[in-house]
């Protein structure tokens, strides 16, 4: 059983020769309990007591040798497995090469289903920034992914009626001239996708590139921020002409 977990065959021999016995072995006692060789039962041994699979004692001068009993080898044995389970999965994954290479989509209806698929696949977050009309087609899935206990924020321009609570609406003023039509959608913090329109057609990048990533996940708090201080001190902003002037270039 033993030579299953990686133990060699004269180690075997010898911890069941001491597992067994009731009382404590010398090697002498060990060479003839287990059969191996007197030439190598100290190196057996040896490599036994470095795998904390036997205990040592010396008694008048005399080396004693017990085994680790069954049931704390059954649990040593556990544990290890367990560690190296862990270990082999930090090696993958520190194996696994990102790609953080920028990826291009047109057409707009290519651009809908690849996001489905990203809000599909999100595991602990969504960040999502865009107009009602565009996000209300993936509302159900959205409010899907909030109620199995992902964190879902959005920033939309226009209203949005939604169960989900993080949402920052902007609602345009007939000032706000300059607005785009855009769509950003962050993954997990891993993902991310922007789109926007140029003469007339969407077009979007799709990465897993961290600077682009983090960039991104900044600029959907940027919107969240201007938003946010326009509609709580619009009065205030828009009689400042210098700062209203600000605020309507910005694409938000």
């Amino acid at each position: 059983m033993l030579q299953q977990f990686g133990f060699t065959q004269y180690e075997s021999q010898v911890y069941q020769s001491l597992v067994t016995s009731d009382q404590p072995l010398d090697a002498t006692g060990v060479v003839k309990g287990s059969g191996v060789p007197r030439a190598k039962v100290y190196e057996v041994l040896h490599r036994l007591a470095e795998k904390g699979m036997i205990l040592e004692s010396t008694v008048e001068k005399k080396r004693l040798y017990s085994a680790l009993p069954v049931e704390s080898a059954i649990e040593k044995l556990k544990a290890d497995f367990e560690t190296n389970v862990q270990q082999l999965r930090e090696a993958k994954s520190k194996q696994t090469i990102t790609d953080d290479r920028v990826w291009t989509l047109k057409d707009n209806q290519s651009i809908q289903s690849l996001m489905k698929g990203m809000l599909d696949g999100a595991e602990q977050s969504v960040i999502l920034s865009g107009w009602s009309d565009d996000l209300s087609s993936h509302l159900p899935l959205l409010e899907k992914k909030y109620n199995d206990g992902i964190d879902v924020k959005i920033h939309v321009i226009g209203e949005l009626s939604t169960v989900i609570p993080d949402v920052s609406t902007l609602l345009p003023d007939t000032q706000h001239g300059t607005l785009e039509r855009s769509r950003i959608l962050i993954i997990d913090q891993q993902e991310m996708l922007f789109a926007g329109i140029e003469d007339t057609v969407w077009q979007a990048i799709r990465t897993r590139s961290k600077p682009l990533v983090k960039f991104f996940t900044e600029f959907f708090y940027h919107d969240v921020a201007l938003t946010e201080i326009t509609r709580k001190y619009k009065d205030m902003v828009m009689e400042d002409k210098a700062v209203r002037d600000v605020l309507l270039n910005l694409r938000y």
